[in-house]
C-alpha cells in the first residue's frame, strides 16, 4: 500500500469510484449493469448503496478490481475489505 493511501472503507469507494468512472468501458459496464442514471449517479455519489453496488461491481470481475485498486493504489483486497466495512456498518444502522 502506497503511505498516503486512505485506508478509511468510504474514502477508498469513492476513489474506487472515480477510477471506474475514469474508464469510459467500464464506466459504461457500472452504469449499464446498475441501470443508474449520468444525472442519478452525480446525486447519489457518496451514497453508501451506490457504493456497495460499485465494490460488488468490481469484485465480480477480477480483471476490474485489479485495475482499480492499482489506479487507487491499494491491493484489491483492501478494496474486498472496505466493501465489508460498509456493508457491516450499514447493517448496524
Amino acid at each position: 500500500m502506497m503511505p498516503d493511501t486512505p485506508t478509511d472503507a468510504h474514502t477508498l469507494a469513492l476513489m474506487a469510484l472515480a477510477a471506474t468512472l475514469a474508464d469510459e468501458r467500464r464506466a459504461q459496464r457500472f452504469l449499464d449493469l446498475t441501470g443508474i442514471g449520468t444525472e442519478q449517479l452525480r446525486q447519489t455519489a457518496d451514497d453508501t448503496a451506490l457504493l456497495l453496488a460499485l465494490m460488488g461491481f468490481l469484485e465480480a470481475h477480477e480483471p476490474d478490481l485489479v485495475a482499480v485498486s492499482d489506479m487507487v493504489g491499494v491491493q484489491p483486497d483492501a478494496l474486498v475489505a472496505a466493501r465489508r466495512t460498509l456493508e457491516s456498518s450499514r447493517e448496524k444502522q
